[in-house]
Parts: C-alpha cells; structure tokens; sequence
C-alpha cells in the first residue's frame, strides 16, 4: 500500500516504535474509526525483521535485572506520563476525542489516571493474584509424595497483543517480548507511552522488549510473516469474531491464541429493592453507575436489568416508577462518571423510536443523547438488547429470579447484584449458566478491584501469557528406574 498523492492531509501521525527506536516515517495513510480523523503511520512490512525478537534466548537481558528493578522503571514511567506534562499523551488525546464514544472530559480522566496504572502497590498486587511473584522471581521447588522434587517457574514469552486499551506494563511484569498492535479508534496512545518509555531508558531490557505498530488488521503481507512459531509464541487479542477470524488462520503447534471477545452484562435486583421510595431511590443511583458509566462504552457496563417487582399491575407501577428514578439518576451522574452521547447509534435511535411510537409493551424514557430507560411490561428484554448503547438501559420485571438465572449465557461478563445477600444465594447458578463476575451494585466499573481480583471473562490470561515450566529431579535410589521396580505380586 502507498500514500496517494489525492488524499488529504493527514491529521495524525502515528509513529512505529521499534525496541527502544522512533520511526517516524509517513509512508502510509488510514482513517480513524467513525470517521473523525485520519493518520500516517510507517509501513510496517519494512521493519518486519527488527519487529520481530531474532531469537528466544535475547529475552536473556530481561531476566538479568530484578523484578524490583523492572517495577522501579514502571513507577518512573507512571510519574512521566502526567498528562498535563507528556506532549505526547496531550497528542493521543486529540487523536482519541475524534475516535471514540467518550466525551472529551471522560476522554481526559482516562489518560489523567493511566499513570496511576503503575503504582507499585497496584503491580505487585497484580502479580500475586493474577501469577504469583515467586513464580515469576525464579524456581519454586516442592517435594512430591513420591519423594521426587520439583521447581516450577513462569518463563515470558514473544507475543503480539492485539488491544482495545493500552498497558504495556503487563508484558514487563511477566519478563516478555511484546509486539502491541493497536487499533484504528486509538492507533497513538500505546505508541505514546512507549515513546516516552524511549526518551526515559532507550536501552532499557523493557523498552528493548516492547514495539507498538499500526496495521490494518487481516494485512497478509503483514501477518503470514509475523505470526510464525519461529518469531512468536502467544497472540493476546481483543475483538468479536470478525477481528479473530483471520488470526486463527495461522494457528498451528506452538503459537497459543488468547481471546477475550466482547461480553454483555446484565445486573440483577431483588425484591428488597422495592420496599420504600427511598430504598427504590438509593438502588437506582447505585444501578445509573453500572449503566452510565464510561457512556457505556465497556463490556463491563449494564444493559439488560432484571427487577423483581413482580409482572402484576402493582408489580408494573413499581418497575415504572423505579425506571423513572433510573432514568433522572443517568442524567445526574457527574461529568467525570459521564455525560450525553457524542452521536448517537442510529440502529439504536431507530430501534427505540418504533417502541415508543407502536408498542404497548414497553414504556420508554428519554432516548436521546441524554440516555433513556426502556421499562419492559413483560418479562422479556427487548429483542436488540445487544444494541443497547448511549446509556439506555432496558429494565426487565420479574416474579422470581430463575428468569434472569437461565438469561446467562457464555457472553455475560459482570452482573451487579442487589442486596449483597442475594449474590450468595444464587452465584453458583450463574457461574453454571456462564456468569464470568459478579458485583455489588453499583461497583461494576470499578476496573482496579476487577485487575486484583485476578481472571477475566473466567480465564486467567496472564498466566496464561506466560510459559511454565517443570524442572524434575528424582534420586535414583530413592525412585528406581521404571524398568527396576520390583515385580508385580499375583
């Protein structure tokens, strides 16, 4: 692919870090999701032979400094990514509120909190629960029942991690070689934090062992020659069928693939909610978060809420007047939660249009940039629930909960829970139905609780980006030989 020369300027440039190195070159020109900019990149098909690691063992360097050492570099890095002071975040931030879904205040609280990402606290946190430090440090050995002894340890891997957000801490904290492939609504940010990490320590083992390109996914001249065992291991990537579909083509032994593809979620209320107004009142502010925020942008948000109200007439005047309540607590969360849409999802406006104009069956609020409410007057969602975006919520009523029970699926993520008591009661149903994490009301968007608590979407990906590995020793005395053991009696 090459520049032509009758398209326009473009707005951006998104450089190619290269272990440690800046390309700068503008050698081709792509277009921004929902069409708010453009951006020239290097051609990645240049640089395929220093993208890749040359061989396994050069990961040596990495495993020559401490873990202490690497989380120190970390903590630099976060206090050099203020973004009141790093041009380059400033710079990913312009790119980001052309391409994303978020306001331009949700937009700058995100990249204000990234370097918060690397506190130590956090990181050693997440390495202990999500891998374990002794593992990732060296050998942890143990004696077996049979006498034999055995050390395992966690080995980093060459990967390509093919995101929807950006942290290449992930990478350094399990001693890898990352290729990160950003995508087209935020092509920069990653390629900032490198950069930055390029200006801190160029010949840092960290920085040597992290490249951040831009390509456009399902690039063949790309990606034959990328994703070979020979160059890389593990392919960590982000996306619904259609992005992973040309990865598995070049799955074969010795390259593991790690999905984490889109997820809806769901919350789930039970009757206590409903008991007084100002119960009613508290829970609706408490469900506007799990809804509303990040404008419900993430998987993790809520869409479909079943309500134990009951379907009766006085069950439907509780589930209408509780929308209401939800409805006013959207339009009330503050602007660094989240605020009106960008644009609008047209499916969507459509979609909730026809049901306030023709159906009996749902009472609809709002629907606008502000958000809306669709109160359900039986006890089924509406048939786009998948489309539900923009802060529109559909609430579901109930007479008893193995509704919302049997409506998980492998596709739920998190379901918040209300009152705490009722999580308990039925967790173990919805982790049998397909429940990947359940919440406390209110909290699903809570992102560090859900980084310590250890897996995602019911896998442990960062065990699993790592290699294993089993050192054996038995004594010959103590554990003959198979071909030596003592005869089999009768």
């Amino acid at each position: 692919m090459t520049v032509n020369p009758a398209q326009p300027v473009s707005e951006f440039h998104v450089p190619l870090i290269l272990r440690g190195h800046v390309i700068d070159d503008a050698d081709l020109q792509f277009g921004g999701r929902r069409g708010g900019a453009t951006f020239s990149t290097p051609d990645v098909r240049k640089h395929l032979s220093r993208l890749v690691l040359s061989t396994p063992s050069s990961l040596q360097d990495l495993y020559a400094i401490s873990l202490d050492e690497i989380l120190d570099y970390l903590v630099e890095l976060g206090s050099r990514l203020s973004f009141s002071r790093n041009a380059h975040m400033q710079a990913a931030f312009e790119l980001s509120r052309r391409t994303s879904g978020l306001t331009d205040e949700l937009l700058a609280n995100t990249y204000r909190g990234l370097g918060r990402l690397f506190a130590k606290p956090y990181m050693t946190e997440m390495m202990e629960q999500t891998v374990g430090v002794r593992y990732l440090e060296g050998w942890v050995q143990r004696q077996l029942p049979s006498g034999a002894k055995v050390a395992i340890r966690a080995f980093g891997a060459r990967g390509v991690h093919v995101i929807a957000g950006n942290n290449p801490g992930v990478s350094a904290l399990t001693r890898s070689d990352a290729i990160i492939k950003t995508p087209s609504n935020d092509p920069l940010t990653a390629a900032a934090i490198a950069r930055t990490m390029v200006e801190m320590a160029p010949d840092h083992p960290v920085t040597k062992h992290l490249s951040v390109a831009y390509w456009k996914g399902g690039d063949v001249s790309v990606e034959e020659p990328l994703y070979q065992p020979r160059h890389v291991e593990k392919i960590v990537a982000w996306g619904g069928f259609a992005s992973i579909s040309h990865i598995t083509r070049y799955l074969q032994p010795g390259i593991d693939l790690i999905t984490l593809d889109p997820k809806l979620s769901s919350t789930i209320i039970g009757a206590e909610a409903f008991s007084d107004d100002a119960t009613m009142t508290a829970v609706a502010e408490r469900l506007a978060h799990d809804v509303g925020a990040g404008n419900q942008e993430g998987c993790v948000n809520a869409r479909v809420v079943y309500i134990q109200t009951g379907t009766d007439t006085q069950g439907l005047a509780k589930a209408n007047r509780f929308g209401e309540l939800v409805f006013a607590a959207i339009r009330a969360l503050p602007a660094h939660v989240s605020g009106p849409a960008k644009s609008l999802n047209g499916e969507l406006a459509e979609e909730v249009q026809a049901l306030s104009l023709n159906s009996a069956d749902h009472r609809v609020l709002g629907g606008g940039r502000e958000g809306g409410v669709i109160v359900s007057q039986l006890d089924e969602p509406v048939d786009f629930a998948r489309l539900l975006c923009n802060r529109v919520a559909n609430l579901v009523p109930v007479d008893d909960l193995e509704t919302p029970i049997r409506a998980v699926t492998a596709y739920t993520q998190t379901i918040g829970i209300y009152p705490e008591v009722l999580k308990t009661q039925i967790r173990d149903r919805l982790a049998f139905h397909g429940a990947q994490r359940l919440v406390s009301l209110g909290y699903a968007s809570n992102s560090g609780v859900m980084a310590l608590a250890g897996p995602q979407d019911a896998i442990e990906p960062l065990r699993r980006m790592c290699k294993w590995i089993v050192d054996e020793s038995s004594d010959p005395a103590a554990q003959p030989l198979a071909g030596r053991l003592p005869a089999a009696v009768g």
